[in-house]
């Protein structure tokens, strides 16, 4: 792959990238909470409904499986291009078929469109970024993502006009930037060593042998995020919250998230990355422990949830940076896919042991056992030590 020497051309396509980023983060932000309240109201239970919700990860499991070797086929562009296609349908058809089955396979298409694109979009932008814009570049693209994931709830009053009116401003929007894409962008393949090369699947087996305390806060950061999406708003609707509240509320992990990933970023750089993980996931643990405890006292679940979000929000980039620091080069790649597993397998497990938990009755059960988990992953950080001979670089 060969970026354009222009650089005013090279940053339209990286905003342009940011914008793919931005519509999938939104996709994934509203319609989480948004089918949520539909299952609600239907009556579908709790564990129903997290079943539903997962099946988004599902997809996005299954797309991360092909993704290499359909990018090294088709390349950057048309995969982008492929799953705005396939998210832009599926929003269409979701108002018009009310099926839970069918939304489940709906659901399903979603989470292999956003994943497509999602990886496309960010193994694109790192490989036209240098040394030393690599972790800003990389930075600003998380938090485009995150963006987009805390806006898309506040679509959440646009039900009052018509339940489908959130469907239909989402699938302009993306019919928007697919042609923004499709005229804009050029139509570039990865290069085959990078693509196409296989390596033994050792090759996982000795990343998470050696980082894997760096590699557990990916499945943490999917739990939460699909968990919260998921099942907060049968949360607030069971606590006694209105659905302006839950608009509301719900914006505010990812907006905390937005708030620290720098900062967190920068006292990691000179803190250490496990010294702040730590810290964080104490921290972010704790805070969610306390939802419960709360009520429905609007401000202080407000507060809790702010720095939560904060806290956690950077799990998955903090995990991924000091799996760098501690990994051989060779082995960052295999690394990533592992966190990349990690990932949908706690965005698949978030909303459905969340719904089942509120199922049996205990509906401040979802917090209290989200926010154990943090501390968990604290709790084994003190059995973890830098095995010296992954050193070498």
């Amino acid at each position: 792959m060969t970026e354009d020497a222009n650089p005013r051309q090279g940053r339209t396509h990286y905003f342009i990238l940011i914008a793919v980023v931005v519509a999938a983060g939104l996709s994934q932000g509203l319609l989480l909470p948004v089918l949520a309240i539909f299952l609600e109201r239907m009556g579908i239970s709790s564990s129903m409904n997290g079943l539903n919700a997962a099946a988004l990860y599902v997809g996005s499991f299954a797309m991360t499986l092909v993704a290499e070797r359909l990018l090294g086929w088709i390349g950057f562009k048309k995969l982008i291009v492929s799953g705005l296609v396939l998210v832009m349908l599926s929003l269409v058809a979701f108002p018009l078929i009310p099926s839970v089955a069918i939304w489940f396979v709906l659901r399903v298409l979603v989470g292999i469109g956003d994943s497509a694109l999602h990886y496309a979009a960010q193994l694109w932008v790192l490989m036209m970024s240098t040394s030393q814009n690599r972790g800003r570049s990389i930075s600003l693209y998380g938090m485009s993502y995150g963006l987009g994931f805390s806006i898309g709830p506040l679509g959440i009053p646009l039900l009052h006009y018509g339940e489908a009116v959130p469907f239909a401003v989402l699938a302009v929007l993306f019919l928007v930037i697919l042609l923004v894409v499709w005229f804009k962008l050029p139509n570039l393949k990865p290069e085959k060593s990078e693509s196409g090369s296989t390596q033994p699947s050792g090759r996982y087996l000795t990343s998470y042998r050696l980082a894997w305390f760096a590699l557990l806060p990916a499945f943490l950061y999917g739990y939460m995020e699909a968990g919260i999406n998921s099942n907060f708003p049968v949360y607030g609707l069971r606590s006694g919250f209105t659905l302006g509240e839950i608009s509301a509320l719900l914006p505010f992990v990812g907006i905390g998230g937005l708030l620290l990933q720098l900062p967190l970023g920068i006292w990691s750089d000179k803190l250490g990355r496990k010294r702040v993980l730590s810290i964080a996931g104490i921290v972010g643990g704790s805070c969610f422990l306390l939802v419960p405890a709360a009520g429905t006292n609007f401000w202080a679940v407000l507060v809790l949830l702010t720095i939560a979000g904060g806290m956690v929000g950077s799990f998955f980039s903090l995990g991924l940076a000091y799996a760098a620091d501690i990994l051989p080069r060779l082995l960052l790649s295999a690394a990533n896919v592992v966190a990349s597993f990690h990932f949908n397998a706690g965005s698949i497990a978030g909303p459905n042991v969340g719904g089942a938990i509120m199922e049996t009755g205990w509906n401040g059960g979802f917090f209290i056992l989200l926010g154990g988990l943090y501390i968990l992953f604290v709790s084994t950080g003190l059995w973890f030590k830098v095995k010296t001979e992954s050193q070498g670089r």
